[in-house]
């Protein structure tokens, strides 16, 4: 799957892909990294895949008087957006998690209903 991405401090994703399995080629999404926890806690619980670590929190980088601009610098924004691709490609490449609905709805729905019924995906 080629998935381009473009995120800011709430993620801008912009998959596209060649895939049959995703009815939309190209979307645009905004996340949050909640959702991204999300997503791997869904992933974690209802597939069989063994689901990559997302980039650490930002824990440190949000206590005062550090003498940079925290979780706004730059070179943290872009090492995040980094990380949080390489996360997503790795699962998006994965043939077992392209089946799931927390996937397909994470890439390509506007809102998500994080109250949605766990199934399978079938492809069209």
């Amino acid at each position: 799957m080629d998935v381009l991405f473009q995120m800011l401090f709430v993620h801008s994703c912009s998959p596209q892909t060649n895939l049959p399995i995703f009815k939309l080629k190209e979307s645009r999404v905004r996340r949050r990294y909640s959702d991204f926890e999300w997503l791997r806690g869904e992933l974690e619980r209802e597939s069989k895949v063994v689901v990559p670590p997302l980039p650490g929190k930002a824990l440190i980088r949000q206590l005062p008087f550090r003498g940079d601009d925290g979780i706004f610098d730059d070179s943290f924004i872009e090492e995040r957006r980094q990380g949080l691709e390489q996360f997503l490609n790795k699962v998006a490449g994965h043939p077992l998690a392209q089946n799931e609905r927390c996937l397909h709805m994470f890439l390509q729905e506007e809102s998500m209903d994080k109250s949605y019924t766990p199934s399978k995906v079938k492809q069209a």
